[in-house]
């Protein structure tokens, strides 16, 4: 019972956080390091991939594959939650937390993330 409520927490919280990239494009923007292209472009394709493994999440079919795909998803994110704490954990009109926070996010959100996916990949 607990990891199938688990699997469905992972998987709304993916849909939710991939929808909201078209929501609240503006918030995610800043968060992209200035050294990479096209932010739009990152954004939406963060929203898109974050949706259907999340939706992958659901599916007994394809919760294995889409597990994999939120590792790597996790993975591609490091750049940007590094480029967060390098500019002070604050960006202009937006997110601004205290540094420890930040890395928080990064050295323990991101591994529990990493962790709950391959947990209810098990499934």
């Amino acid at each position: 019972m607990i990891q199938k409520l688990l699997t469905y927490a992972l998987g709304l919280f993916f849909i939710i956080a991939g929808i909201n990239h078209f929501i609240q494009p503006g918030f995610y923007y800043p968060l992209i390091p200035d050294y990479l292209p096209w932010p739009k472009f990152i954004n939406s394709a963060s929203g898109v991939l974050e949706i259907f493994l999340g939706l992958g999440i659901l599916l007994p079919s394809s919760r294995k594959v889409s597990a994999a795909g939120i590792l790597v998803l996790m993975v591609l994110f490091i750049p940007s939650h590094v480029y967060f704490i390098q500019i002070g954990s604050c960006v202009e009109d937006g997110l601004c937390v205290p540094e420890w926070l930040a890395w928080v996010r990064l050295v323990l959100v991101h591994p529990l993330l990493i962790l709950w996916a391959l947990y209810v990949s098990k499934r």
